[in-house]
């Protein structure tokens, strides 16, 4: 289905609905493709395993933490003179 943006105004509901159901749903603009509706997938993970899978991750980052080596707030002194004005 394509319809306008200005036809689609006060119609997202339905639009949205059409889509969920495997309907493409194209929105023009100018007489132009602008803006696709189609569904977020959901995720291939139950549940369970996703949460299981975010404990290791966090387990992984306690164990070995990254070394991000210059301090972000000071990664770009040597631009700035001693009275914190760019050189």
């Amino acid at each position: 289905m394509r319809i306008s943006i200005a036809e689609a105004e006060g119609q997202l509901t339905e639009l949205v609905k059409l889509a969920t159901q495997g309907e493409e749903v194209v929105l023009t603009q100018d007489g132009g493709a602008s803006v696709r509706l189609e569904p977020i997938s959901r995720s291939p993970l139950p549940t369970e395993e996703r949460l299981k899978l975010f404990e290791k991750i966090r387990q992984s980052a306690k164990d070995d933490p990254p070394d991000f080596g210059t301090d972000a707030a000071r990664s770009q002194d040597f631009l700035y003179d001693e009275l914190g004005l760019p050189k």
